[in-house]
């Protein structure tokens, strides 16, 4: 399919504001781009009633987390959410948005993760901190109102990649047990030699040497890539991980590593939907108020979170 008409209209704005690539600016103003990028999304701020910043023990210090608590009364299942942005950009505000969305859309409390981000932390600093999120709120869970039998994992880009591989240290390391996955165009892989990353290499808001340079930041040596806690494609065995909705877009370097991820579930037995949504870029899913397709993205996950946690 051609490009969506509102995701080119996006991108055609972006061009016209012109300013050098994130690759190409230092940490702290490519960080202040992601915020403002944030800004442009148009997503709708819905009330709640709570949301609360607060901290948690994480292994390298208190980690700070945004509790989301949806209308009702609990305990609430919880969406535990892990923000995208390479490791190395994003933060609970740039995703404050999509967290109140999936809050209202699922019924479900949202804890939203502000795990150490590379270069400062490398590998494995954030999946050691989402992991203990993870185990955290199975202990601790009275004290955010949530039902600890009932909690989901889910992020997108690089928070995609922190889903897979925080989903695989509870199997691995006998954790809490989850219900569900929502990896949304997840990083699975650090190869950047599918055919999406040729495909999509420019012009689509994340490309492929934006990929290099985040790896670059987040290893301490490219050897660790191959390492499933960092490359999740490469476990040995998908069996044993939670139920997962997979989302894709047409438009993204990392299309056909989430499609891997999902068909590598599917094989192992996992009950898995994959939905690759056609027209679309990296990106799309915090974009509701500007994207349709974006809507009925976050609609869709709403919905297959309501529904796992109702078994």
């Amino acid at each position: 399919m051609p490009l969506d008409p509102q995701a080119k209209a996006f991108l055609d704005q972006l061009a016209a504001m012109g300013g050098a690539p994130l690759r190409a600016q230092p940490i702290p103003e490519a960080r202040m781009l992601m915020t403002a990028l944030a800004g442009m999304s148009g997503t709708p701020d819905i009330p709640l009633a709570q949301v609360e910043n607060r901290t948690i023990p994480g292994p390298g210090g208190a980690i700070p987390v945004r509790v989301y608590t949806p209308a009702g009364t609990g305990p609430h299942p919880l969406l535990l959410y892990f923000h995208g942005g390479g490791w190395v950009l994003g933060n609970l505000d740039t995703h404050d948005g999509v967290c109140r969305q999936l809050a209202h859309g699922a019924t479900c409390t949202v804890m939203s993760v502000d795990y150490r981000l590379a270069p400062e932390h490398k590998y494995p600093a954030g999946p050691d901190d989402c992991y203990a999120a993870l185990v955290w709120a199975a202990q601790h869970g009275g004290e955010i109102g949530i039902d600890p039998a009932r909690i989901a994992i889910g992020g997108d880009s690089a928070g995609g990649n922190l889903t897979c591989v925080t989903a695989l240290q509870a199997r691995d390391k006998g954790g809490p047990k989850l219900c569900f996955q929502l990896p949304i165009y997840p990083v699975t892989n650090n190869t950047l030699d599918t055919p999406s990353y040729v495909e999509n290499a420019t012009g689509y808001l994340l490309e492929t040497a934006d990929m290099d340079w985040f790896w670059g930041h987040y290893l301490s040596s490219k050897t660790q890539g191959e390492e499933p806690y960092a490359s999740p494609l490469r476990a040995k065995s998908m069996s044993g991980l939670p139920p997962a909705l997979v989302i894709t877009a047409e438009f993204d370097p990392l299309r056909d590593e989430g499609e891997a991820y999902a068909k590598r579930l599917t094989e192992a037995g996992v009950p898995t939907t994959l939905h690759r949504f056609d027209g679309m870029i990296h990106g799309f899913f915090g974009m509701s108020g500007i994207m349709d397709k974006a809507k009925a993205a976050v609609a869709e996950a709403s919905a297959a979170l309501a529904k796992a946690f109702a078994r």
